[in-house]
């Protein structure tokens, strides 16, 4: 991630920030801080998806105190520049709901103040030092990114039309933070999109805005004592004056043939790059975790030719979807060993279980992947075990065949060094012959595979035989 504004570039800048905003918490310092703070947290909230470390839960609680307080600071001062917009110097009104936010001002800088002195400034920049290299084990404008960019213009859109179907302020409300989150997402990690759609985002963002500043003043209004009700009702009529022509100028841009929603879209990943940007990040994930990552994606290549060569013939269905599943859980087989060698299957399955469904995947395929993962290793697969039964019937079968995919691949690389290079499968009167590249026919890894065979024949009903191809009997034999 470039470094002027990845994470060490704000985190820097909220220390800096800070000395500013300390001084009289004026608007603008005031949300320059605030920027500054929302830039790091975006950024945390975005990884959590793809890095387990507990790091970015701990940096978004360490500036949660300061970052609500400012927020509140912030929105007072807000409504104070609409009230003095929105009425002449005179106006009784006006003069009321001034002397009002000033009063109010007061006790939030106080509270913002204690914020600040309280903020340990140290354990930010600390904790942000040792995050910030992190962010560079995923490339801007990469796919894991273009990911959750979908992922937020979805939700987004979801939120697009039910404001536009519920038509209420909370409704719009909501909509709003949709908004941010997608524009946050491109600010942060797509900057090549976000120059060019940020300028429309913002002004959305602005007028989405300027409707829940609009109705918040509104709500001052009609529990603020000491106006005259005709005063109050002139107000109120002039406030849904202006969200009336805030919601056309949105409605211009987003709907109809040229709406700004298609154009994203349009932009984004979909069909099979949607899939191939949804593995980039269950494979980003997984990197995070597997100690031995090399050993798991060659793993993941022999299960798959394991699994082309059944299907080819008709010992397996042929199936997209399980493949994704096996190859989803091939590569994520031994994410459980940063929980602890112990059992590491099934910390591997719990894991998976556990994290956020990437957009484009089911939590049932989810679940799927991560039993197939359970079973790569440890005891054979049992209809009383819990994993199994929180799977529907009708899937239990075909994972369990998938695992016995997993477990005899898995196998052929149990040292971990790589030697069997490429597996070619046949079938021969009734049986499956298996001709590994590079297999020794004696050893422990033989033995593992004489031991791994069994799930896959028990589960697909045919007898497994390994044999070694005439190249690696002339290497075992030199």
């Amino acid at each position: 991630m470039d470094e002027k504004t990845g994470l060490g570039y704000w985190a820097q800048r909220v220390l800096a920030e800070l000395a500013n905003v300390n001084r009289n918490f004026d608007p603008d310092p005031v949300h320059d801080l605030r920027v500054a703070i929302r830039r790091c947290r975006s950024m945390a909230d975005a990884l959590l998806a793809v890095d387990p470390d507990p790091g970015w839960k701990q940096q978004k609680k360490l500036a949660k105190a300061l970052f609500s307080r400012l927020g509140e600071l912030r929105d007072v001062q807000v409504m104070e520049e609409w009230v003095a917009h929105l009425g002449e110097p005179g106006d009784p009104v006006r003069n009321v709901l001034l002397r009002l936010l000033a009063s109010r001002e007061a006790q939030l800088k106080n509270d913002a103040q204690n914020a600040v002195f309280t903020f340990d400034q140290k354990n930010w920049q600390s904790l942000c030092q040792r995050l910030s290299p992190r962010t560079r084990a995923i490339p801007l404008e990469g796919m894991v990114f273009q990911h959750m960019a979908v992922e937020r213009w979805q939700r987004a859109h979801e939120l697009h039309r039910q404001a536009l179907r519920n038509r209420t302020q909370i409704a719009l409300h909501r909509l709003r933070i949709g908004l941010k989150k997608f524009r946050y997402t491109l600010e942060n990690f797509l900057p090549q999109r976000h120059a060019k759609w940020g300028s429309d985002l913002r002004n959305l963002q602005d007028l989405l805005g300027d409707i829940h500043d609009m109705d918040v003043l509104a709500g001052i209004l009609r529990t603020c004592t000491g106006l005259q009700q005709e005063e109050r009702e002139l107000w109120i009529k002039r406030i849904h004056q202006q969200q009336k022509e805030r919601l056309e100028k949105y409605r211009e841009k987003m709907l109809g043939r040229n709406s700004l929603w298609r154009t994203w879209r349009e932009d984004l990943p979909a069909g099979p790059r949607l899939q191939e940007a949804a593995f980039a990040r269950l494979r980003t994930w997984g990197a995070f975790l597997d100690p031995d990552i090399k050993h798991s994606k060659h793993v993941t290549q022999l299960a798959l030719q394991l699994y082309d060569g059944l299907t080819r013939d008709d010992i397996l269905p042929s199936s997209q979807k399980q493949r994704r599943i096996l190859e989803t859980a091939a590569l994520l087989h031994d994410v459980g060993i940063a929980k602890g060698n112990r059992a590491h299957h099934k910390q591997s399955y719990r894991l998976i279980r556990k994290m956020t469904v990437p957009f484009g995947w089911t939590p049932l395929e989810l679940l799927a992947a991560g039993a197939v993962a359970r079973y790569h290793r440890g005891a054979l697969p049992n209809r009383e075990h819990k994993c199994l039964r929180q799977l529907p019937a009708a899937v239990r079968p075909f994972v369990i065949r998938l695992a016995g995919v997993l477990r005899l691949a898995n196998a052929f690389d149990l040292s971990h060094d790589g030697k069997v290079r490429c597996l070619q499968v046949e079938r021969n009167n009734g049986t499956v012959v298996i001709h590994p590249e590079g297999y020794s026919p004696t050893g422990p890894t033989a033995e593992r595979i004489a031991a791994a065979r069994y799930l896959l024949e028990a589960s697909c009903q045919i007898a497994v035989v390994v044999r070694a191809s005439n190249r690696s009997a002339v290497l075992e034999s030199s």
